[in-house]
Parts: structure tokens; C-alpha cells; sequence
């Protein structure tokens, strides 16, 4: 079935969330520790999370899209008060009638990649650094055949078991395709997570992009539920949420979506 890994992590998600009191991971931090953690976009951790997007009744024909962003996070200790986090984002795309009636796409996206240089401070943890658009995408129908560049910022507050903050970017092309238009866009999530001694954890994000050369906004909305738990001896989490989109103009707006995230955590790092 098309969408079989959608479905198969959606219920694992469940399944792990209801249990995770049971099944918290016997690590060196405890699973409330890890959960934080992983609510940090800057916490020195390694971790693999595939994000899985679906969206239904885009545009006009009604089209379809999933997505699947291949996350990797991969810290750099600098100094004993400064860490490089790298970020990266490498999206699949399968879409359906979104181009027009009765077509198909599917292949790379564009890659993002973002560098935050991290200083260890308490109360507000900060970040700051460049974000790169990198024109992988296999379809022209799928990315925008530019090279973009532009700051990231990431400002949040973390005690134990609630984590408040946005993180986001603003991005130009500078090089790429004469014949396609420019990139110019600025993108925001903003994040509240509340977590448990079990792993479990709630929260509610909300993501706005604006893209300055169409004039578009796009905002939506995010409820989440995740946990933190073992696959073996591997260190996971869980985590699914409905999206759902409060502005966009018709063209792009879906109906509805639901998003599933597999990460792969890797707490000795």
C-alpha cells in the first residue's frame, strides 16, 4: 500500500505512547531527559528522524502529496562552551494532481541545510548561524533549480519537562536557473512541548512561511503527541500530529494533513 510506512508508524505511535511508562529507555539520561532534549533544535545529541507529511485536497484538482524529510541532526563541539549543530533536510516527494489533472511526480525536493553555532548558556538557549538551499531536486516540477543562502536563528526556554521557542530562517537565491523565478522566503516554526517521566510528551506547534516573490502565506497549525522508547536497543521516538491549515491561498492550501515522525536517537553521542 502506498502509504503503508505512514501507517505503520502511526501505530506504533500509539502503541509506544500508551506504554511508554513501561518501556522508557535504560540509558545514561533518563527518558524525560531525552524527550527534552529532542525538543531542543540545538541540543548537542545525534539524532536520524524520518518526518512523514500527507496532505489531501490540494489546489484546484484536488491533488495529493506526501512527503517524506529525511532529518539528520549532527552536532560539533567547538569549544567547551560553544557546539556547531548541523541540520539537515532531505525531502522525498510522491504527489498527484497537483501540476494539473491526472499528473504524477515523485522524486527528490529541494535539500536545506543549516548550521547553528550554539554557546552553553542557562535560561535562554540561543542559536544563530547560515541556511542553505540546495537545488537536489530530480524534477523540475519538485524544486526550484536555485542555490539559496540566509541566516537561521533559534531562540527558546527549556526547564525540565517544558520547552517554549520558535526557530527560523530566511533564505535568498544567489545563484541557479536564469529562466525560474527567484527564491526569496522566510520560514518560522513556533514550538510549545510539555514532556513526562515516561518519554511521553504533548505539545502544539505552529509553522508560517512567506514566500516574498509570490506574495503567499501559508500557516498551520500542529497538536502533537510523541514518546520516547526502545526498538531493541535502539533509543526512539514517536511522534504524530494532525496539520492543520489555518491560512494559504487555494492553490497550495491542503484540506487537511497528518504528519508521523520515526527518530532515530542516539543518547551516548
Amino acid at each position: 500500500m502506498k502509504y503503508s510506512f505512514l501507517i505503520m508508524i502511526l501505530m506504533l505511535s500509539v502503541h509506544f505512547t500508551i506504554s511508554a511508562q513501561e518501556d522508557a529507555p535504560k540509558t545514561g539520561n533518563s527518558a524525560q531527559e531525552l524527550a527534552d532534549k529532542l525538543a531542543n533544535p540545538v541540543a548537542s545529541l545525534i539524532s536520524v528522524p524520518l518526518q512523514n507529511n500527507l496532505n489531501y485536497g490540494i489546489g484546484p484538482f484536488n491533488g495529493s502529496k506526501y512527503t517524506i524529510n529525511v532529518q539528520p541532526v549532527i552536532p560539533f563541539k567547538l569549544t567547551d562552551n560553544l557546539n556547531l549543530i548541523t541540520r539537515y533536510i532531505l525531502p522525498v516527494v510522491d504527489q498527484r494532481d497537483i501540476t494539473g489533472e491526472n499528473t504524477h511526480q515523485f522524486g527528490l525536493s529541494d535539500a536545506t541545510v543549516t548550521a547553528f553555532f550554539a554557546p552553553k548558556t542557562k535560561g535562554i538557549i540561543l542559536g544563530v548561524g547560515p541556511a542553505f538551499l540546495v537545488p537536489t531536486a530530480t524534477d523540475k516540477l519538485l524544486g526550484t533549480e536555485k542555490f539559496g543562502v540566509g541566516p537561521s536563528v533559534l531562540v527558546m526556554h527549556q526547564g525540565k519537562g517544558l520547552s517554549v521557542g520558535f526557530i527560523a530562517n530566511q533564505i535568498w537565491s544567489v545563484a541557479g536557473n536564469e529562466d525560474r523565478t527567484d527564491f526569496n522566503q522566510f520560514y518560522t516554526q513556533i514550538f510549545l512541548t510539555h514532556s513526562y517521566k515516561s518519554g511521553a510528551s504533548l505539545g502544539v506547534s505552529s509553522e508560517i512561511t512567506q514566500n516574498w516573490e509570490g506574495n503567499t502565506t501559508m500557516i498551520s497549525l500542529a497538536p502533537n503527541i510523541g514518546a520516547v522508547t526502545k526498538l531493541g536497543d535502539q533509543v526512539v521516538q514517536f511522534a504524530i500530529m494532525p496539520l492543520i491549515p489555518i491560512v494559504g491561498p487555494r492553490e497550495i492550501k491542503p484540506d487537511w494533513g497528518l504528519r508521523a515522525v520515526l527518530a532515530f536517537v542516539f543518547p551516548g553521542s
